[in-house]
């Protein structure tokens, strides 16, 4: 298993969330790393937490995007966090985290999140107006597709069953 750090950081480099993923694959999304129960996470405050369930994320190539994929029964089947591009080294994925959200519950609901922290943040880091755009046009395009559109659809569901059986015992694999 190759081992990839994935940091999200603020505008103003400060780190927002730190997660040692397992590499999973690239194709024409991205690049796909996921995680399994029992890996830990380190949170802004610097606190660490431990994931509960598999999950895969995608750092798409030049979007203004990040997905996470959740496996069940977890709440949020899809969560889009709009950042900057993300800045890809050999074993790491590095991107500047805007603040909105946009969730996809499992009953199909759509909900943005974060708006005010964004309003927010547009101020305390001072983001050029070609940053606001972007990341709202990206947050509106994401909530308008984000029931229909790939990798939203399907393609995550082969990382999600690759990440669910990396955690598999011998017996539960036969």
């Amino acid at each position: 298993m190759k081992t990839v750090r994935t940091l999200f950081q603020k505008y103003d480099g400060q780190p927002h969330r730190l997660v040692e993923a397992v590499r999973l694959g690239e194709d024409e999304h991205g690049l796909w790393v996921g995680s399994v129960p029992g890996q830990r996470g380190r949170r802004a405050d610097g606190t660490w937490v431990s994931i509960d369930h598999h999950r895969v994320r995608l750092f798409p190539h030049g979007q203004w995007w990040s997905a996470l994929f959740n496996d069940d029964p977890h709440q949020t089947r899809i969560y889009c966090d709009v950042t900057m591009p993300a800045e890809f080294g050999v074993d790491t994925v590095t991107t500047v985290d805007l603040d909105l959200d946009i969730r996809l519950m499992r009953d199909g609901t759509v909900r943005v999140m974060d708006e005010d922290e964004f309003r927010q943040h547009q101020v305390k880091y001072n983001y050029p107006p070609q940053v606001v755009a972007t990341a709202q046009a990206t947050c509106d395009w994401l909530a308008a597709h984000i029931t229909t559109t790939e990798p939203f659809a399907s393609a995550y569901l082969p990382y999600l069953e690759q990440i669910r059986a990396l955690n598999q015992t011998p017996e539960q694999t036969t």
